[in-house]
């Protein structure tokens, strides 16, 4: 899937984000492509249960990246649930003192997040010698990680249905209200319209045999 060429603004990276089938679609050509739009020079997406245990074997600046006391960009990210760069809770210039690597020089992360839990987030640097990140930056993040948690919602949750005849746009529309997203939040993570929503549900409903979408999640999630 060739993103890079579609990123030319945010609407296009959430219907880049909507139309991803899979997460590491997600991981590799959707991260190049918001690296690509914050002119970033390193990018990654990471859960919370793929960090390695820290132990006196880690490395020293890893130890310290992941320490709440001694990273105040990750504090804020994990206390607050926000996208946070780094001038936002330091001084100009400050943070290149705590992180030697000039790569790292100006650094911007956001949340990812499951049912009201922390589970991930994603993270942008920048050269020493590029400019900051700005509150441009941090608004379209912060929006793009709302998009960015709800496919990954969708996605993970797929093992867990049995979809039989239903599509997969339907299957997908099925596992967001397992998630407990509203027609209208539906549509705007899948970037179709909320009637386009409620039309599927229909659709669904008749195949399976339910009236409602308590009922139809009860039959199609384990």
């Amino acid at each position: 899937m060739d993103i890079l060429n579609q990123a030319g603004s945010l609407q296009a990276l959430f219907g880049a984000i909507a139309q991803t089938q899979t997460e590491a679609d997600l991981r590799q050509s959707v991260m190049a492509a918001l690296g690509e739009y914050f002119a970033a020079r390193r990018w990654m997406l990471s859960f919370a249960n793929e960090i390695p245990a820290i132990d006196h074997t880690t490395p020293r600046l890893m130890r310290l990246a992941l320490s709440l006391d001694y990273n105040p960009v990750l504090r804020y990210l994990v206390k607050r649930h926000a996208a946070v760069h780094d001038e936002v809770v330091l001084p100009p210039g400050v943070w290149q003192t705590l992180c030697p690597r000039a790569d790292h020089g100006h650094v911007m992360a956001g949340p990812l997040v499951s049912e009201g839990q922390l589970v991930g987030g994603v993270a942008f640097t920048r050269h020493r010698d590029d400019g900051a990140f700005n509150a441009d930056n941090l608004a379209d993040l912060g929006a793009l990680c709302l998009h960015l948690s709800t496919k990954l919602a969708a996605l993970r949750a797929r093992p867990g249905l049995d979809c039989g005849a239903l599509t997969p746009r339907e299957a997908e529309i099925v596992a967001l209200v397992a998630q407990g997203l509203t027609n209208k939040a539906i549509g705007a993570a899948l970037w179709i319209t909320e009637n386009s929503v409620k039309q599927a549900l229909k659709r669904i409903f008749r195949k399976l045999g339910v009236s409602s979408r308590a009922e139809m999640v009860a039959k199609l999630v384990a």
